[in-house]
């Protein structure tokens, strides 16, 4: 395992090659931005798993270059907010100042916060960034955006108002890897997408599961009525706030966790900002443990323009938590070859060959074999640490919130990469197809 230091070194590196995207930051340009001295005050919303694992390291990486740095926390479990001040101040990473709020109204409430970074549960972080915005705080925003169409345009809508720098956590919007696959199909040499295949499978039976923490939170130690937001009321239920993501309406599970990662890419690619339609199966077959949420799901998407029919394609997305065969994959196709997004390559495998398509006087794009720029793999594991990815999209996110520049995955492609996630959990729990009226912005469950 790497040490931080040679961490630290390569996504260095990985960020000046980003320069070339538009994406790089040097000290050099701070001296061009107006206020570029002042400390970028943040404050911690949601001391989670994934701030403590990827996000808070894959800020630090960044903090003193750009200037940065956390100065408190809100988290409505009070031991959550000892935890987050001893974890910061263990590591030497905490202002001397760093305050405890009880709830995001007191954090809000402070003069002496201009960011937030927000990793609360799934359905809370469309309105948690609503508040945010609304009193003018700049924010990184986990994903997935939204669980729910009305928290999702409630949001994006509050947002662009806002003027306020907005990130959500699709990371893949800074890896070098996928801006060149992006390039690539934009410049038409790959042709016209006509299927993707994507994938998303562990075998990891604690994946979000919290036994340990389950039997110790009480409940007059958290707010139980503010946590559950605008969730229907219901009596005091620990798996439900510490192992949320297996129950909806907390979480749709595997599209809201995994799914709008990949889904996302699909909408940057091909230009297009939802499915036409969605079908949608799956179910609890293996981890009989009380969730609700499937361990394994399938969705056939139709993309396309919504006003020629006859142009699109389809993108298959299956995950399973119970079978680790076929890891996280992301495929490609086009009638001229493939894209592979796992070994990062560009081929002719299975396109037309240039002798059928002459026999069958036809028009062959035959692709080249050739490497994209290379990019970090996705972690899968359950403690993904400060991945390239993550800190990248972090870099980016703070090098924004000093340009004043649009971040790689603003509010928009987070609202849209949830309507995705809900088309197709509507069409899982429906059974029914379910479609996108553009006109409308709604969904249509036929």
């Amino acid at each position: 395992m790497e040490n931080r230091r040679d961490f630290i070194k390569k996504t260095a590196a990985a960020s000046f090659s980003l320069a070339g995207l538009g994406m790089g930051f040097s000290a050099s340009s701070y001296a061009r931005i107006l206020g570029s001295n002042d400390r970028v005050r943040v404050g911690i919303i949601g001391f989670s798993d994934r701030f403590r694992q990827s996000l808070a390291p894959s800020f630090m990486n960044h903090a003193k270059d750009q200037n940065f740095a956390f100065v408190g926390v809100s988290d409505l479990w009070n031991r959550r907010r000892d935890e987050a001040e001893s974890y910061l101040k263990g590591k030497g990473w905490n202002d001397s100042s760093f305050f405890k709020a009880r709830n995001n109204d007191e954090l809000l409430d402070r003069k002496d916060v201009d960011a937030v970074i927000i990793s609360t549960a799934d359905f809370q972080h469309a309105l948690h960034c609503v508040d945010a915005v609304e009193s003018g705080r700049d924010v990184y925003v986990e994903k997935p955006f939204a669980e729910s169409l009305d928290d999702a345009r409630k949001a994006v809508k509050a947002v662009e108002k806002s003027k306020r720098i907005v990130q959500v956590g699709s990371q893949r919007r800074s890896a070098p890897n996928y801006h060149a696959a992006n390039d690539f199909i934009r410049s038409g040499k790959f042709g016209d997408i006509s299927m993707v295949e994507m994938t998303w499978n562990v075998n990891q039976p604690g994946r979000w599961r919290r036994p340990k923490l389950v039997a110790e939170i009480r409940q007059e130690d958290t707010d139980w009525t503010r946590y559950q937001l605008n969730r229907p009321k219901t009596d005091w239920d620990p798996r439900k706030y510490l192992e949320y993501r297996l129950f909806y309406p907390y979480s749709s599970g595997i599209p809201g966790q995994w799914m709008s990662h990949q889904i996302d890419t699909v909408h940057w690619f091909s230009g297009l900002d939802h499915p036409r339609s969605v079908v949608a199966n799956g179910g609890v077959y293996v981890w009989k443990d009380g969730r609700v949420n499937p361990d394994t799901f399938t969705a056939v998407f139709d993309y396309g323009p919504d006003n020629d029919k006859n142009k699109g394609f389809q993108v298959l997305y299956s995950s399973r938590m119970h079978n680790e065969a076929g890891g996280t994959k992301e495929y490609y196709y086009s009638n001229g070859g493939m894209i592979n997004l796992d070994t990062n390559k560009i081929t002719p495998e299975g396109g037309l060959t240039a002798r059928f398509a002459q026999e069958m006087d036809m028009k062959a794009n035959l692709l080249p074999e050739m490497s994209l720029a290379s990019g970090p793999k996705q972690e899968t594991s359950a403690n993904t640490g400060a991945d390239p990815m993550t800190s990248l999209h972090m870099l980016n996110w703070m090098s924004c919130v000093r340009s004043r520049k649009e971040p790689n995955a603003p509010a928009r492609v987070g609202f849209n990469h949830s309507v995705a996630n809900i088309m197709a959990t509507m069409a899982l729990h429906t059974g029914k197809r379910v479609t996108w009226d553009s006109t409308k912005q709604d969904v249509v469950v036929s």
